[in-house]
């Protein structure tokens, strides 16, 4: 046990536990439209396609976005940046509660991906300024716990919400957005209580312990086992920042092309809206608990690729088993399967990109593959409403998700060979 880890279980304890709640928030917002779509749209005559293409709309404005809002974040600071994103984002979400057809929908969708940009990327960046890389992908899975519980917790939430159809003339699922929306707008008043912006501004850390954690940090520069980039233009330029990119955007199709369908997947075999919460919230429990297994055990053996493309093949495998199943309660355990996996691979992931960015290249280059990473739940959801619209069955869009999770594994694999290739002539470099 390091003599430091005293220290880093403070830090934890004091930020980790807040920052899961924001995120829990967060991505309960994301989503929760998956829910929602069990009776809004009937409501509304929206059909799949049109359902697809409003849920995978929201990356597109998080795409644009999400580099400018990391580099602002890195200039303005956490904690002023981040109260900014998550009020604006729970007074679109809640507004969700007025729409009116596919128009509306698709705008507020599109406006919610915009207010939201910048927000997962920057709690990135914001936990490399507290823990070294050896401790990094634990504290990231932990954090990262907040979106399978947040799916485990939203399930039989918005389920029940639904129930409130009526109340004071409005309908169940206008009830999920505006009861499911608003707590993000308070959250985000007590981040500028709360949130210090680093541990140079944390006031309950001692100045003893301030010098401790720069110190680890700097140490941790300095024994960078490849060359670390600084500024923006050589880590956009780095290959590395696309392969993660294009790894991560298969990761997210599998994420949102299962999860923005799983609840009508369950409906589907004859469960009421009680039980599609329950059923639903099992796998994300799971994910929970194997998030945390997972990034412990990647701090532990110090490895980061392999522990993402193991993951990632065991989803794809889910994947498949689900395709190749008739449609029953074990195809729905496949796709729990595959959910599983998906979320294992995070913790694992985001500790890849600090081993070769640092400061304002990390800003923006994590930015970068969370945004084109991202661009996976524009095209996950819409593959899967495709395949349904036209097809009857899910089998194809789920097919092109098991595609997409097998050349994030190839991604990673080939990422992890240029970093092995890149550390061989730092360390000759080191030595010498």
């Amino acid at each position: 046990m390091s003599t430091d880890d005293p220290l880093y279980k403070k830090i934890a304890l004091r930020l980790i536990p807040f920052m899961m709640v924001l995120y829990l928030v967060a991505f309960l917002d994301r989503v929760n439209v998956s829910f929602a779509a069990l009776t809004m749209n009937a409501e509304l005559g929206l059909s799949a396609a049109v359902y697809g293409w409003g849920a995978g709309i929201f990356f597109l404005g998080y795409f644009l976005f999400e580099v400018p809002s990391n580099l602002i974040l890195e200039r303005v600071g956490a904690r002023r940046w981040i109260a900014r994103i998550m009020i604006t984002w729970g007074l679109v979400s809640a507004g969700m509660a007025f729409v009116q057809g596919p128009t509306s929908f698709y705008v507020l969708r599109f406006l919610l991906g915009v207010a939201e940009a910048g927000f997962l990327p920057g709690m990135i960046l914001y936990l490399t300024y507290w823990f070294p890389h050896e401790k990094l992908a634990r504290f990231v899975g932990l954090f990262m716990m907040a979106v399978p519980l947040a799916s485990a917790i939203g399930a039989p939430l918005s389920s029940l919400l639904l129930q409130t159809h009526g109340f004071l003339g409005l309908s169940g699922w206008q009830w999920l957005f505006i009861l499911e929306g608003l707590p993000a707008c308070g959250l985000g008043v007590a981040v500028l209580l709360y949130l210090p912006d680093g541990p140079k501004t944390a006031r309950w850390l001692s100045d003893a312990e301030r010098a401790t954690v720069a110190a680890r940090l700097a140490a941790d520069r300095a024994g960078a086992k490849t060359r670390l980039h600084a500024a923006l233009g050589p880590a956009l330029a780095d290959a590395r920042v696309w392969l993660l990119g294009l790894a991560y955007f298969g990761i997210v199709v599998g994420l949102y092309g299962v999860g923005m369908w799983l609840p009508q997947l369950v409906k589907a075999l004859g469960y009421g809206i009680e039980q599609v919460g329950l059923l639903v919230a099992i796998p994300y429990a799971v994910s929970a608990a194997a998030m945390l297994f997972w990034g412990r055990r990647s701090d532990r053996k110090g490895e980061r690729v392999v522990h993402v493309a193991l993951p990632a093949m065991l989803s794809a495998a889910g994947l498949l088993a689900a395709v190749l199943l008739p449609p029953n309660i074990w195809s729905i355990a496949a796709l729990g399967v595959a959910t599983v996996g998906i979320y294992a691979t995070l913790g694992p992931f985001w500790g890849v990109p600090p081993l070769f960015l640092e400061r304002t290249a990390a800003a923006g280059g994590i930015a970068m593959i969370n945004s084109v990473g991202n661009l996976g739940g524009f095209l996950g959801p819409i593959v899967v409403g495709f395949s349904l619209q036209h097809t009857g069955s899910a089998h194809a869009g789920l097919l092109a998700v098991t595609a997409c999770l097998a050349a994030s594994v190839a991604a990673v694999l080939i990422t992890g060979r240029r970093l092995h290739a890149a550390a061989r002539p730092a360390a000759a470099g080191a030595a010498s």
